[in-house]
């Protein structure tokens, strides 16, 4: 391409009607984001018109460039850039309901690939993290099946998402990665809500992001040109690229442009009129000039030659990988043959090293995993000897090290997940679930099947003390919508929360597991071991002879301690049935029946977990009586921090014995 071969005349009129359309649909709303999409505009046209590889009348063509808008409160633009480029679930009428109840154009972007939605977005830099995911995600696939799957992802990125620390821990691993098939396009508009980001912020952006090893750039991001250069030099990038484009927020607006009064208020009818006067365009609200709607129409048809090549010589390989991946009917078949092999089993073992066994059975059975940890490969239990390290060098390995990023890593699975069918699982300890909650959020509003390994769950962890001993994070973790929160309680139950987890398609999991060594419970007790019991997420795994009194629930590393309790009890006169609750979440799913059977009896219900009572009250009610933890923890000893906090079988049973017999 020839310098300034661009014709500006007709560049400020397809800009024009993507700035206009996307102010109108603020306006019609009266409320949005006006000023990035009149800033970015120039930007988003040129990479559409001449960069982005898409085929709006087959959204999900699995060889498309990915368009993410990290900067997600800008979504009008996105929508108008959908609509105006052909994607055909996108009417006039729909960009008329933006921000409504119930329409395809919430006022962020939901993720929905059908709709050319890549990621949901608006928690400033999770897309961006999501980016670096897709980007690992396609190096894979790419290894594997070479020019069957070779495409970059863009990423629009303003001010917040770069302030956001989840930047910095996805960019620094994106470049030690080499991830040159990532472009990030940055809105350095130099404006954020409060006003200039000098109020906030010295960074010298492109040296920090030049030291996570990235090739950066800055230009002037309204000069369609320079744009083009840039983007074209992105193409042949050794490296992941970073383009800082210099741009005006509310550009065009009389009043607003340069001001931080664009970011987030309509612009108002007469402001609108003045920008369209200074704009020359002389058109209806929501009017698109036919030849100007054709132009836009016809962008994507320079990528009609790639995608007749991809559909006749690629597609074929690309679903027979897709179905040999898929084989999960052989790998639950593995994992069931070992659960056989735990019933005589009769060794105390750590939940996390019976989850090692599982991954290990993964990972010999199916390539379609993508394993790491936050630098707690070893004591997560996360890799299995049948993996290999993803790297720079090595695309084609399954198992990634994170380093010490808990909330990138998780975003990042989230995007592997949204690119791919891998199975994606990640592990940490789960005290830092809270370095991850924003990014579990996302995925459980996204409905991926992501796996997130929790290990060391209780003041099991020992001597680390407060600081790596969860209390409050069970509940935590159980409020959130559409996530299943796993606490095993020995190898067996642990291999059933994995045969459940593997056939989840839209809900991601928590598999939280035990430090210390674990009795094994369910071989020495009558139950049947041939059902998934897990499934049903509460289940009797003990009856007392006598009549039952008393209902005692417990999960994890206290079932164990509720088995005793029940059998002291007994010693005493009074019955009881123990109750595993390994997934509060899969309880609440089965029938009412099933649910009143476990709880509607006379019984005095107790529930005994090392952690906070608040997510218990919904089974044990306002009378039952909890056995768990209400302040933060101590550095001791497990058996010294057990007794300290009263969770041993003689001070629950004692306290039980005081309720049914207070006179005593």
């Amino acid at each position: 391409m020839e310098k300034n071969i661009i014709q500006q005349d007709l560049h400020n009129q397809l800009t024009t009607a993507l700035r206009i359309l996307s102010i109108e649909m603020v306006e019609e709303a009266k409320s949005g984001h006006p000023g990035m999409p009149m800033g970015f505009a120039d930007v988003a046209t040129i990479l559409f018109q001449y960069f982005l590889r898409f085929n709006p009348h087959d959204p999900t063509w699995p060889n498309r460039d990915r368009f993410i808008l990290s900067a997600g409160h800008g979504s009008a633009l996105l929508y108008s850039l959908l609509f105006l480029t052909g994607y055909e679930k996108y009417k006039l009428s729909d960009l008329k309901k933006f921000r409504q109840l119930g329409s395809i154009t919430p006022g962020h972007p939901e993720f929905d690939p059908e709709l050319g939605i890549e990621t949901t977005t608006g928690p400033l830099g999770q897309g961006l993290a999501n980016a670096v995911g897709m980007a690992i995600s396609e190096k894979k696939m790419h290894a594997s099946l070479g020019d069957v799957i070779d495409h970059k992802i863009y990423v629009v990125v303003g001010d917040g998402c770069l302030m956001e620390g989840i930047s910095h821990e996805a960019m620094s691993l994106a470049g030690h990665l080499g991830l040159n098939n990532l472009v990030i396009l940055f809105d350095d508009n130099k404006i954020s809500i409060d006003g200039p980001t000098s109020l906030t912020t010295s960074d010298m952006t492109l040296s920090r992001v030049s030291s996570y090893n990235w090739n950066v750039i800055s230009i002037d991001g309204h000069d369609p040109n320079t744009i083009w250069k840039a983007l074209n030099s992105a193409q042949k990038s050794d490296k992941p690229m970073f383009i800082a484009c210099r741009t005006k927020i509310g550009y065009g607006s009389p009043s607003f442009e340069n001001s931080e009064e664009s970011h987030g208020k309509c612009l108002g009818d007469k402001e609108i009129d003045l920008i369209k006067k200074k704009f020359n365009w002389q058109h209806d609200k929501f009017t698109i000039p036919a030849p100007i709607l054709k132009i836009w129409r016809d962008f994507y048809k320079r990528n009609l030659s790639d995608y007749s090549h991809w559909e006749k010589a690629h597609k074929k390989a690309y679903l027979d990988n897709q179905a040999k991946n898929k084989n999960l009917d052989h790998l639950l078949d593995q994992i069931h043959k070992y659960k056989k092999e735990l019933i005589t089993f009769n060794n105390s073992e750590a939940t996390r090293k019976s989850s090692n066994k599982i991954i290990d059975i993964i990972c010999s059975n199916t390539e379609a995993c993508i394993g790491g940890s936050a630098d707690l490969s070893g004591s997560n239990g996360t890799k299995s000897a049948n993996q290999k390290i993803f790297s720079k060098s090595d695309y084609s390995g399954n198992y990634i090290h994170y380093g010490v990023r808990e909330h990138a890593m998780v975003a990042i699975m989230n995007g592997i997940n949204i690119h791919s069918e891998y199975i994606v699982y990640g592990g940490t300890f789960l005290v830092f679930s809270d370095y991850c909650r924003p990014s579990i959020r996302l995925a459980a509003l996204m409905k991926l099947p992501v796996v997130l390994i929790f290990t060391h769950d209780s003041i099991g962890v020992g001597e680390d003390g407060p600081t790596h001993q969860p209390i409050e994070h069970l509940s935590a973790l159980r409020v959130i919508p559409n996530l299943n929160v796993y606490r095993p309680a020995d190898a067996i139950e642990t291999t059933e929360c994995w045969e459940l987890i593997l056939k989840e398609t839209s809900t991601p999991a928590a598999l939280c597991l035990s430090r210390q060594n674990l009795p094994q419970l369910r071989n020495n007790i009558n139950v049947n071991n041939t059902k998934n019991l897990v499934s049903f997420g509460v289940y009797i795994l003990y009856q007392s002879k006598e009549a039952h009194s008393i209902s005692i629930f417990a999960s994890g590393s206290e079932l164990s301690i509720a088995l005793d309790v029940a059998k002291n009890l007994e010693k005493n006169g009074i019955g009881s049935k123990v109750i595993s609750v390994p997934c509060q979440e899969l309880f609440w799913q089965q029938t009412l029946e099933y649910q009143m059977a476990i709880l509607c009896n006379n019984t005095l219900k107790v529930a005994i977990e090392a952690g906070s009572e608040q997510s218990w009250s919904k089974i044990i009610g306002p009378h039952g009586a909890f056995f768990g933890i209400d302040n933060f923890g101590k550095s001791a000893p497990i058996d010294d921090l057990y007794k300290y906090f009263q969770l041993t079988v003689e001070k629950i049973s004692n306290k039980i014995l005081k309720i049914v017999n207070p006179a005593n």
